[in-house]
């Protein structure tokens, strides 16, 4: 396979060479036309001509060279994917594309990239950094990983679907006439929608374009007085038909939204449910058109005049992660049958004779290394697959939330590791396991991590998983004043593992969607830049996963989702008012892999509060079997003597 790709990049090279003007180098991003961290499998043309599956990176293929930038989270993963004809280039020690382009490639150079698959914001960047050797950014008429891409995957028209208000909370009119008062406020005439969950919050619909995310391919336009939705018509039913023109959105095929953001430029966009433009001839030109500079694409923005547009974050970015009641309700509903399919898992586990067998309590080395019968392996697929299986007879249950992170001993170390059914490690009760995984629900998506062991851990192992622990812990019971951003919070879960020389390459904590993407911003909780951008507020959901990874041997992660809610303190200086968390995770850590002379009383009366809690919210889910499991899983811990 490696061969095939090298041959790709000669294949590659020999189109740049024969563009009209030559290339001299191709930019291959990971993102669809909807800037989306997740695509659908056609959209994968970075994972096709390099052979990295990770979600974050992005190809360049020069005459010469072929390098890939990826983040900390796939350093090993893409060190393991890659051919010798690849470069690997690590984010935030490496130089970025766009400087190493400008180093390295010589004056008046001509980089080509699709201009549906970069953002506004990054090809600024570009264009800033290309200007001193006069190097261009050329939009390309057609992808040139496409015309390679001879097996390419075809797009399936999957359905539309409409999500009930029960669910979402709030109707589509609510939305929108918030959404028009916000555009009057800025002196804008529209609003260019393009990212994939933000069209789906906005009209309360869902679909299944992509694995993992209950998106549509889709894009809105919003104007004082009409709604446009932009789909593949193949899709919409009969329902939806009934169900836009109800709430006055008209339906447009999926392509013509380039053609209509030049309407909407020039003030001809009409709407066919009334006809009428949305600002005469004589104000075409003083109102703005709202983009999201980092979400809209090139190729909608080289439509419009850059002097009318407004570029500022997305008005719908806030209010969809700022949850409503019915959106928190239902999220705790969901975490809770969530927690309980883990649990049963956990118990599942502890039960196979040829892994588990009680192996979660007790620690005996080599306890566990009976032959497996024929037939009967557990292996990191196998036993994900039972994972699902728990979750997929759940209320409301509709898919995963992404790809089950399920990984032994050294594969552990690999932070978003995906194993495949004819490679996977087979379960070892020996080594750490890390179980990363998710599901996606009518009522909320879920976001879990539990790392535990079989047999007998290391004191080292037990050593890093109360650190991680205890870093855990310190973000769960943080009290904060409003107008405190996540990268102000991400220290508190990394200083326990500072304090023995230990961190972590990903960030802490990201939002999660109600029935959306499990990885939602604008907030996160994070080291990177990008987190001081948007402060918390009360009804945001985060995640709090600190870990510790060490090549070759494990990797140790505990994940709960939290919500922000306004805190009871005692004070409140600067009248700012102060906010806390509440985990609405509900799963046992594992009291054998826990060092308890590493943790404070707080800390110990946490983990028994919690525990305490775990049992209480979960028993009515679960059999009597598994209610003993939990039993044993949640009695309180204390300080070893």
């Amino acid at each position: 396979m490696a061969a095939a790709r090298d041959q790709l990049l000669d294949a590659i090279r020999a189109l740049m060479a024969a563009h009209s003007p030559p290339l001299h180098a191709l930019v291959v991003p990971s993102e669809d036309a909807h800037q989306s961290e997740y695509v659908s499998e056609q959209d994968k043309r970075r994972e096709f001509i390099s052979g990295f599956t990770g979600s974050a990176g992005l190809a360049l293929i020069t005459m010469k060279e072929a390098l890939l930038w990826t983040d900390g989270r796939y350093f090993l993963q893409a060190t393991q994917q890659l051919s010798n004809c690849w470069k690997l280039m690590r984010m935030g020690e490496d130089p970025p594309v766009e400087a190493w382009i400008a180093d390295n490639l010589e004056d008046e150079a001509v980089i080509g990239i699709n201009p549906w698959c970069i953002s506004v914001d990054s090809a600024q960047r570009y264009e800033h950094a290309f200007s001193k050797k006069h190097q261009t950014l050329f939009q390309l008429s057609s992808d040139l990983v496409d015309e390679v891409w001879k097996d390419r995957p075809p797009v399936e028209p999957r359905p539309v679907i409409v999500h009930p208000v029960e669910f979402a909370g709030r109707s589509v009119s609510e939305k929108i006439k918030e959404l028009r008062e916000k555009l009057v406020h800025e002196k804008a005439s529209a609003i260019i929608i393009t990212a994939l969950d933000e069209v789906a919050w906005l009209y309360n619909i869902r679909g299944s374009d992509v694995d993992y995310s209950p998106v549509v391919h889709s894009y809105a336009i919003v104007t004082l007085h009409n709604a446009f939705f932009y789909v593949d018509k193949r899709k919409v039913t009969v329902e939806v038909q009934k169900y836009m023109a109800g709430n006055g959105i008209d339906i447009r095929e999926y392509e013509t939204v380039q053609s209509d953001a030049n309407l909407l430029a020039t003030g001809k966009l009409k709407s066919s449910v009334d006809g009428e433009n949305d600002i005469n001839d004589n104000e075409v030109g003083s109102l703005k058109i709202w983009i999201d500079s980092g979400s809209c694409c090139l190729a909608l923005y080289s439509k419009l005049s850059p002097d009318q547009v407004l570029t500022l974050q997305s008005p719908i970015a806030l209010p969809k992660a700022v949850k409503n009641p019915t959106e928190l309700d239902g999220l705790r509903k969901a975490h809770i049958r969530d927690g309980a399919a883990v649990v049963q898992y956990l118990a599942w586990l502890d039960n196979q004779e040829n892994y588990g067998a009680s192996g979660y309590f007790n620690e005996i080395k080599g306890a566990h290394k009976k032959e497996n019968i024929k037939g009967n392996k557990l292996t990191e697929v196998s036993v994900s697959d039972k994972l699902e299986g728990f979750r997929s007879i759940k209320e409301h249950f509709r898919g995963l939330s992404f790809p089950t992170i399920s990984s032994v001993g050294p594969n552990a170390a690999v932070i978003h590791y995906k194993p495949e059914a004819n490679t996977c490690s087979e379960m070892d009760a020996d080594k750490i396991y890390l179980c990363d995984s998710g599901a996606q629900y009518l009522d909320g998506t879920t976001d879990i991590t539990r790392t535990v062991h079989f047999g007998k851990p290391s004191e080292h192992e037990k050593s890093c998983y109360t650190a991680v622990l205890k870093g855990h812990i310190a973000l769960d019971i943080a009290v904060f004043p409003n107008g405190t951003t996540g990268h102000s919070l991400d220290i508190l879960s990394r200083a326990p593992l500072w304090r023995e020389g230990l961190d972590y390459r990903h960030g802490t904590g990201h939002g999660i969607g109600s029935y959306l993407n499990v990885h939602e911003g604008p907030h996160l909780i994070s080291f990177r830049p990008s987190a001081r951008n948007v402060p918390l507020q009360a009804s945001m959901t985060v995640t709090d996963e600190p870990g510790y990874y060490e090549d070759g041997s494990f990797g140790i992660r505990l994940e709960n989702v939290l919500i922000c809610k306004e805190a009871n303190a005692k004070f409140n200086f600067g009248e700012k008012g102060y906010l806390s968390f509440e985990h609405i995770t509900w799963a046992p850590y594992q009291a054998k892999l826990i060092d308890t002379k590493l943790l404070t009383p707080v800390e110990i009366e946490w983990v028994n509060t919690y525990h305490s809690d775990c049992r209480n919210i979960l028993e009515p889910y679960l059999n009597e079997q598994e209610k003993e499991w939990l039993r044993k899983a949640t009695e309180p811990v204390a300080v070893s003597s």
